[in-house]
């Protein structure tokens, strides 16, 4: 069996420990991320929507990047939305702005009623650059 690898970006370590899970795991050449969501340095959710979405994918890159990955590395993106028809336009904007150019990852969008005080979290599946 594969040994689990956990993954944590700079400064945030303390809040993974908080809530007994990790970033990311690395297994492999893959990387998967826990959902990331719109948080501040404390772990308080961003209220205002558009910003929180946008944080969310700067709390993504984080682990990314604490994993020597980017967001080109992504092959498999889930969102989590509490009001998808009225958020869609918001989150498609910050989404268009971070994936910018094909090829995109496949992309699933699930409606959900709590998200401990927030309103987005993505999820990812990332494919991690080959060691030189």
């Amino acid at each position: 069996m594969m040994p689990r690898d956990p993954i944590f970006p700079a400064g945030r370590q303390a809040l993974y420990e908080i809530n007994r899970y990790s970033a990311a795991i690395r297994s492999g050449d893959l990387l998967f991320v826990s959902g990331q969501v719109g948080s501040r340095e404390d772990g308080s959710p961003e209220p205002d929507f558009p910003k929180q979405v946008q944080l969310a994918f700067d709390n993504l890159k984080a682990v990314l990047a604490a994993a020597g990955a980017t967001l080109d590395d992504i092959v498999d993106v889930t969102t989590f939305h509490t009001d998808p028809e009225n958020q869609f336009g918001a989150v498609m904007s910050v989404k268009d702005a971070m994936f910018g150019a094909p090829p995109y990852p496949n992309w699933t969008a699930v409606g959900v009623n709590w998200l401990a005080g927030f309103d987005f979290e993505i999820k990812v599946i990332a494919r991690l650059p080959a060691q030189a």
